[in-house]
């Protein structure tokens, strides 16, 4: 199956390597405690732990860091509210944003105040609907793996698309499908590196590398945010766009 991965995180050199680990740990831990607030902490009876553990360990996150942060779920009463954004950036460009924040008046604060600083416009919930598709999206190391093979399992199971890269496969599939998906890998034994839901657009948006620049420039500012968990766009990512952003 042929695939194409332009909707995917944007893929841009920013910060050191150390920052971005603190990043990715921290939306795990916070993904950790809602899953053990919502139903426990045995990953057995808990899908959502489940996907949240295997992410941690595909982010090569340190056992202890996953022990703490399991405990400190269990034992502290801090909750994560899952709230969603919606808006438009310079040149009409959709992004969707995806927060678990424990004080929800500053979370509104700062997403709108980047908005605004950014040249933004916030919108109300529900008004990009028509553009956003939610879809499960699997990252699987391609190692001393049958390609033919998996690719069947992998569409006998439910994926939509599959896209082979020189190191992984990134495979695609319905919400619906997700969890069949999830079970099938299982059941191969097949370590995921990432695993998740993601608002995929199903139209894309073109503009000019100016604009662009401004459009990533805004994406940036909502990923830095610490309340934010993914930031989702329809910027159509052009080879100029994507010079721009390796060369940056």
């Amino acid at each position: 199956m042929s695939g194409h991965n332009k909707w995917s995180t944007i893929k841009r050199k920013k910060g050191a390597n150390d920052a971005k680990r603190s990043k990715i740990f921290s939306k795990i831990i916070k993904e950790i405690n809602v899953a053990v607030k919502e139903s426990g902490s045995d990953p057995s009876g808990n899908p959502r732990l489940k996907l949240a553990l295997q992410n941690a360990r595909g982010a090569n996150m340190p056992k202890d860091n996953i022990d703490r942060a399991i405990n400190k779920a269990t034992s502290e009463n801090s909750n994560y509210e899952e709230i969603t954004f919606e808006g438009y950036a310079q040149g009409g460009v959709a992004i969707f944003i995806e927060c678990l924040s424990d004080n929800n008046n500053r979370t509104i604060s700062n997403i709108r105040s980047i908005f605004n600083k950014r040249g933004g416009n916030l919108g109300t919930n529900g008004s990009l609907k028509f553009i956003f598709y939610r879809k499960g999206i699997f990252t699987v190391v391609n190692k001393n793996l049958n390609q033919e093979e998996f690719e069947l399992e992998m569409i006998e199971a439910g994926a939509e698309d599959i896209e082979v890269t020189e190191d992984k496969f990134i495979i695609t599939t319905a919400l619906e499908d997700f969890g069949a998906v999830q079970k099938r890998l299982d059941a191969l034994n097949i370590t995921v590196e990432n695993a998740e839901l993601q608002r995929i657009p199903n139209s894309f948006k073109n503009a000019d590398l100016d604009t662009a620049r401004k459009v990533l420039k805004i994406v940036e500012a909502f990923e830095d945010d610490d309340d934010v968990q993914n930031v989702f766009h329809n910027l159509e990512m052009t080879q100029e766009i994507e010079d721009f952003i390796n060369s940056d």
